[in-house]
């Protein structure tokens, strides 16, 4: 603070400038106020009309929250690459942002389609009569789903699956074995969406060789924070979303992980940050927009009906702590009070004659 600055604000209070008990006080700004502790403070003789403050503002009750404004990328999350488990030629790819749901072909190879089915257990092994685990039940349900039926739905791959497989190869228009061949079927959580294709027409394919990559459907915000940060996101968090037109829309926090963010600079080190998958509310200010930059505003901290001044209405005590000069006509007094939560230019304050709808002192 200048010396200019300072004697304006001496001058202002002078009439509150007194030894011994009384306080002698000063504006505060908002980096001063949160650096310092907050204890109550003394009171001051009460100062006269021409020593009252240059401007005023109303101690108001309201909610009062702290929050953080992240950036964030609207799309559709991480991508999986898919990889090929069977040797042939590709002979049928996907178009890059079609969506493929429960027995639709994801690629074809030598004009065998490669069917997506639901599930969590990834295809490891051929299925045929007398497997048995959880791969089996997750063939079955999905069968059961396409309308397949003759069989029970439970972990053993029974003849009577393998009379439903038959007929679900009829359909697909490949050779009836009764058997489900590694690399015939992928399993995924949900619908997907292809994010792109590496594979062209008519290229040899081998085991392991990369034929495209999927997201999810649904339109997420995927964002990334400092691990000191990592507070703001848990999952179940509600969020605000500012998208690039204006609009808010509402969003929760799905899931948080770990990624580490590679150096850009050789002589630099790689840092772990937290990414975090933000789902969003239906909205029509969603709709075409399928990536776009945006921002997440976070609320760290909320305090419900609270009364609030402007930061700078804030005076620091010679005796101790804090205050405000209240105004009363053309007197005003100084009262002690304890400072909450800081936010927004605002300040959370107790303290005893204190009140809604108060006029309190504030700098030029």
């Amino acid at each position: 603070m200048s010396e200019q600055t300072r004697g304006s604000r001496r001058r202002r209070r002078r009439g509150a400038k007194v030894l011994g008990a009384s306080a002698a006080v000063v504006a505060v700004g908002a980096a001063a106020a949160a650096a310092f502790g907050l204890t109550a403070g003394g009171s001051t003789p009460a100062a006269t009309a021409s020593d009252l403050p240059p401007a005023t503002a109303q101690v108001t009750r309201q909610t009062l929250n702290d929050t953080e404004t992240v950036d964030g990328s609207l799309g559709y999350g991480p991508t999986t690459g898919l990889a090929g488990r069977a040797n042939g030629t590709v002979t049928s790819v996907p178009t890059v942002g079609q969506v493929v749901k429960r027995g639709g072909s994801l690629y074809a190879v030598d004009r065998s389609p490669v069917v997506l089915m639901y599930g969590s257990v990834p295809a490891y092994r051929s299925l045929g009569i007398g497997s048995e685990g959880a791969d089996v039940a997750q063939l079955e349900k999905n069968l059961s789903a396409l309308g397949y039926d003759g069989f029970t739905v439970d972990d053993t791959y029974s003849s009577s699956t393998a009379s439903a497989v038959r007929e679900w190869q009829e359909d697909l228009g490949v050779t009836e074995t009764g058997r489900v061949e590694l690399g015939q079927v992928v399993f995924a959580s949900g619908a997907v969406r292809v994010d792109s294709v590496t594979a062209t027409l008519g290229q040899p394919l081998n085991p392991g060789g990369e034929v495209l990559k999927y997201t999810g459907t649904a339109r997420v915000v995927t964002l990334r924070l400092s691990v000191a940060d990592q507070r703001l996101a848990r999952k179940g968090t509600k969020v605000q979303v500012k998208l690039p037109s204006g609009d808010t829309v509402a969003g929760t926090v799905q899931r948080v992980y770990t990624v580490v963010e590679e150096a850009s600079n050789p002589m630099e080190d790689a840092q772990t940050k937290i990414e975090a998958l933000v789902s969003l509310a239906a909205s029509t200010s969603l709709k075409d927009l399928d990536v776009a930059a945006v921002s997440v505003v976070f609320t760290a901290a909320q305090h419900k009906d609270v009364l609030t001044v402007p930061i700078a209405a804030l005076v620091a005590l010679a005796e101790g702590g804090y205050g405000v000069e209240v105004i009363d006509g053309s007197s005003s007094h100084y009262v002690a009070v304890e400072t909450g939560l800081f936010a927004n230019g605002r300040v959370e304050i107790t303290g005893a004659g204190v009140a809604e709808g108060a006029t309190v002192g504030m700098p030029s």
